[in-house]
């Protein structure tokens, strides 16, 4: 089952699946300009986007309006298509480099950002897998291509995705 991910901070829960995993990290979708400064209000350090920033709803100079702000902006681009092992470890590097850093990491509607916190919470946190697969289902039920990419990832740090009332049959779902 999974935990209420929902923030307290009634501005941050408009922000698009918003999920808020510690006191230290959290995914959403596309947060609006107006909503990065919610995001810094809330104590948050530093945004990491994994998207292209030609998506139809990407605020534009999102990095200036980040930084403007007074926090850590980085990009690590995405192709939903093609999710890469190196995608995920460009992520988790910056998180080891400063992992109490309190982060939001964020893409256009949460599917990629919660695949992603899945696969660093189980991986570096120690979280069961049942729990963060439960998160991430409050969001999606991973695609084939996505779910291969989170089962390679998993076995290479010595991980199973197998859990009970695990489910990973492939949705179809969007970007």
């Amino acid at each position: 089952m999974a935990a209420d991910l929902t923030p307290a901070n009634a501005t941050l829960a408009e922000i698009t699946n918003f999920r808020e995993y510690s006191d230290t990290f959290a995914s959403a979708g596309q947060p609006s300009a107006e909503q990065f400064s919610a995001v810094r209000d809330a104590g948050y350090e530093r945004v990491i986007y994994i998207a292209f920033t030609n998506n139809q709803n990407a605020v534009a100079n999102a990095d200036q309006v980040v930084k403007g702000l007074g926090m850590d902006y980085l990009h690590i681009p995405v192709d939903w298509n093609n999710p890469t092992k190196r995608d995920f470890y460009a992520f988790a590097d910056a998180m080891q480099r400063a992992p109490d850093m309190k982060t939001l990491l964020h893409c256009q509607v949460n599917a990629r950002a919660t695949a992603f916190s899945f696969l660093y919470r189980v991986i570096y946190e120690d979280v069961p897998v049942a729990e963060a697969k439960a998160d991430m289902n409050t969001v999606w039920q991973p695609n084939e291509t996505w779910r291969d990419l989170i089962v390679a990832v998993l076995e290479e740090n010595g991980k199973s995705a197998e859990c009970e009332g695990c489910d990973w049959t492939p949705s179809n779902a969007g970007n």
